[in-house]
């Protein structure tokens, strides 16, 4: 029986997501064992703490900080690209000591990684022959960041052809790359009937739908989205899910219905794909993973605060593929909600963009593709193990 290791960085939700996707995957398809692990779990605390809390702190206090270290460490040169992984993988590796141990212990056939962290290290340890075993990275967002390319990984799943042509820019070999997406859900992959969806969870059948997915967002810009909304003269529904932040609730105790706009105030909830199924329009942050759970459902976005670097990619991808707008300030969005609902042959054009740009199949079509390689892949030894192209 195949074992499956699929390992991620708990450096905000997406990447444990994209695993576990991946994991309910590999099971459907074929007979194997799998494994999802925090790489973190297996650090030294100090490092943990500074690896995982360090990034949370600075998107948060000094973004433009986040900005400037995101484009300054991007790497065109595929030379030292090479350089600077090595580097960080030695130094990362006795900080990261007890991952040999879950490597031995488990003795996976393949390690998927959806983050690369994981991946430089483990690329390290197998060049010097503490293991056989084939490795992959799957992108979480729409562009690569050079941090993504591990020279010596055996491929790449990436979520469409501009991470694609990065990697090709910087000297990955064509046959590396697979285009497959980002990984979501099974669920997302099973069509739902909106009227039924809504009259389930106690949303009008009749009006238009809005979800906030707010838990990301900063509690005083998801209230004064909300207040704007509720303002609207039009009959809709305006759904704010709150997520993991206990703050945002408290934050809107105080609003009730608008005139025409019921409201619904959410916790963490776990139908969030009943939601984004059901709605019209989704307000967002514009993390990979909520993103295409999004696009794979083919509703129609409005991208407000990305975090500088990775998410304004994100986000310009959305736009880019005619699938949503994005914001610079909040303010505007119950204008933009306004003027998109007005016009039914835009909204659908969204839609139907939205749909086109998503790939609900993504986390399936990994796992056949690795299943696929690894039943047709030489069994490697101890003395070749490292013999691999440095991509």
């Amino acid at each position: 029986m195949p074992r499956i290791l699929i390992l991620h960085a708990s450096v905000g939700s997406g990447h444990e997501h994209a695993a576990r996707a991946l994991a309910d995957a590999f099971e459907q398809v074929s007979d194997c064992e799998t494994r999802v692990e925090d790489t973190l779990a297996f650090a030294t605390a100090p490092f943990r703490r500074a690896y995982a809390q360090s990034y949370l702190d600075v998107v948060a206090r000094a973004p433009g900080l986040w900005q400037r270290y995101f484009e300054a460490t991007d790497r065109s040169d595929s030379e030292r690209i090479a350089t600077d992984n090595r580097s960080r993988g030695q130094l990362e590796v006795p900080l990261l000591a007890r991952l040999d141990r879950l490597v031995d212990e488990f003795a996976p056939s393949v390690i998927v990684c959806t983050h690369f962290l994981p991946a430089e290290v483990l690329v390290h340890r197998r060049r010097v022959g503490r293991f056989t075993s084939a490795i992959y990275t799957v992108v979480t967002d729409y562009v690569a960041h050079s941090f993504w390319q591990t020279p010596g990984v055996d491929g790449y799943f990436v979520a469409g052809e501009i991470p694609r042509d990065l990697l090709l820019a910087r000297g990955v070999p064509a046959s590396a790359i697979r285009v497959c997406g980002i990984p979501v859900g099974g669920e997302i992959a099973t069509s739902k009937v909106v009227a039924d969806v809504r009259a389930r969870r106690g949303w009008s059948v009749d009006r238009p739908l809005i979800a906030i997915l707010g838990g990301g967002m900063p509690v005083a810009h998801v209230r004064q989205m909300a207040q704007g909304l509720l303002q609207c003269e039009e009959p809709a529904t305006l759904v704010v899910v709150a997520g993991r932040s206990a703050e945002l609730p408290r934050a809107l105790a105080d609003l009730t219905n608008g005139p025409h706009v019921d409201l619904r105030v959410l916790g963490s909830i776990d139908y969030v794909d009943d939601l984004v199924a059901a709605s019209d329009l989704a307000i967002t942050k514009a993390g990979g993973l909520i993103v295409s759970e999004i696009l794979a459902r083919g509703t129609p976005l409005i991208v407000v605060d990305p975090i500088p670097g990775q998410e304004e990619w994100n986000a310009d991808y959305v736009v880019s593929v005619g699938a949503g707008v994005q914001l610079r300030r909040v303010e505007l969005a119950p204008y933009a909600v306004r003027r998109i609902l007005s016009e039914p042959s835009r909204l659908a054009d969204m839609r139907e963009r939205a749909r086109g740009a998503g790939r609900p199949r993504a986390a399936l079509d990994i796992a056949e593709t690795v299943l696929s390689e690894m039943r047709s892949r030489p069994i490697r030894d101890g003395a070749n193990a490292h013999a691999e192209p440095n991509h």
